[in-house]
């Protein structure tokens, strides 16, 4: 994927083309993937919230779809997106990756929280407050997963 980043950016005016170097090629590739797994993640929370939010109310849902999703995120990250980087043993890891991203978190299920609450539509296709919050918390968790779980 870096390599098509890179042949892409010849195609770039030259002075942004100045600013394209391996690294950050190799970067733009990893928040890409890390895009794709956030994606399957909010497939996974939003199933979880539309399969829950009957037995546990709209909240419930949103927190146990949270912690799905975001095991499922560790998982496909790990062998994907950061393949071959981080250390230490897999719980570890993952108990690391739920620690960093209680600030993801946050963001995620706060801007859930205040849709459901304070938007008709979001409260009756909660779709739109699951969306909202992975795009909320998407560049945290990917600065925070590259640098303390994933390093």
């Amino acid at each position: 994927m870096e390599a098509l980043i890179l042949r892409l950016t010849e195609h770039l005016p030259s002075g942004v083309r100045a600013y394209t170097t391996a690294k950050r090629a190799a970067t733009l590739a990893q928040f890409l993937k890390f895009g794709g797994v956030g994606l399957i993640g909010l497939a996974i929370d939003t199933a979880c919230v539309y399969a829950l939010r009957g037995s546990l109310g709209l909240y419930g849902a949103g927190l146990v779809a949270y912690v799905v999703a975001a095991s499922g995120n560790w998982v496909l990250n790990r062998v994907w997106t950061f393949r071959g980087q981080g250390s230490g043993k897999a719980h570890h890891q993952w108990g690391r990756f739920m620690a960093v991203n209680l600030i993801g978190f946050a963001l995620n299920r706060g801007t859930y929280a205040l849709l459901v609450t304070f938007l008709a539509a979001a409260a009756q296709q909660p779709v739109i407050a699951t969306s909202a919050g992975a795009i909320a918390g998407m560049f945290v968790n990917f600065y925070l997963s590259r640098r303390v779980v994933f390093r």
